[in-house]
């Protein structure tokens, strides 16, 4: 492609873009708050992701031992625990030490433990981690498996829980985002459309001295995507202001808060908005041509 045909080119997309100003204007906005809204969902999803994956690294598997049960036996449960490779640490507690910790839990209200006199309805138990979370489920089955152990507990409620609402709000972020960005191609489409109507005596003539469609074409195409680059560079930038903001915020109150490292993650969503930024504005430009080449 030769250096005058380049100039062209870009010359026409910002003689159209001046000329179209407010229609201009309506595109760039419209494509800065649909991807700023993705990437607003964008970062609850991965934060809520990390909190839920460091819950589930805190989670310890409860092992209940049958009363009763010899220390020969209780030994057994304890090496062939500690055998298992996915194992990383294990505890043994006491049903006495067991009863002190729930003292120590009730506060004020362990008054209510004393209906229970001398006894001590509480089993001995092992405090069982692992190295990673993957292998707690599977983990919690082997042990519940070996003689002697009466039940197995661990706290895979809270994160199970957490990960299905990211599932809802990824869904719904999903849902919101294919109608933001539908009505971003129609506007990005209409405002090349309407540079198109505006030039078709223009293109026409074009088109009998000997112009291709994709002479014509490019133009428009470029200016779609020059629309789409800088309305993924404002919301890339306004998306970077609100979640350095927000990080800040919620390391005022809650220090030891999981979330996810501004730098480098801001540096990769920047990018995926600007390059869905120029999907879109090729996209809409595409559209308009295909209906308003033929004049």
């Amino acid at each position: 492609m030769k250096l005058q045909t380049v100039e062209y080119y870009f010359r026409e997309v910002l003689v159209s873009m001046i000329r179209n100003r407010w229609m201009t204007a309506a595109s760039i906005g419209t494509v800065a708050v649909s991807l700023f809204v993705l990437g607003v969902f964008l970062i609850m999803v991965m934060n809520m992701n990390k909190m839920a994956s460091s819950l589930e690294s805190q989670v310890q598997i409860s092992v209940y031992i049958n009363d009763g049960l010899p220390e020969q036996g209780r030994n057994e449960i304890e090496r062939m625990t500690r055998d298992m490779k996915s194992v990383a640490t294990i505890e043994y507690v006491p049903k006495e030490v067991a009863l002190k910790k729930l003292q120590e839990r009730l506060g004020e209200n362990k008054k209510i433990l004393d209906a229970l006199g001398d006894s001590n309805p509480l089993p001995n138990s092992f405090l069982v981690t692992v190295h990673s979370a993957d292998d707690v489920r599977k983990t919690a089955a082997a042990i519940a498996d070996l003689y002697g152990v009466d039940e197995v507990k661990y706290g895979q409620d809270v994160a199970t829980n957490l990960f299905e609402l990211t599932h809802l709000i990824r869904l719904f972020g999903a849902i919101l985002m294919g109608l933001l960005i539908a009505a971003t191609i129609f506007i990005i489409s209409n405002t090349i459309r309407l540079t198109v109507f505006a030039r078709r005596k223009e293109i026409a003539i074009m088109k009998y001295v000997g112009a291709t469609d994709w002479f014509i074409r490019w133009p428009f195409i470029l200016e779609g995507v020059g629309l789409g680059i800088i309305g993924g560079g404002v919301s890339a930038f306004a998306l970077q202001e609100f979640y350095s903001a927000m990080t800040q915020k919620i390391y005022e109150s809650l220090a030891f808060f999981p979330m996810v490292e501004q730098y480098p993650f801001m540096h990769y969503v920047a990018g995926g908005l600007i390059g869905a930024g120029i999907l879109i504005g090729i996209l809409g430009s595409t559209i308009s041509l295909k209906r308003f080449m033929e004049v």
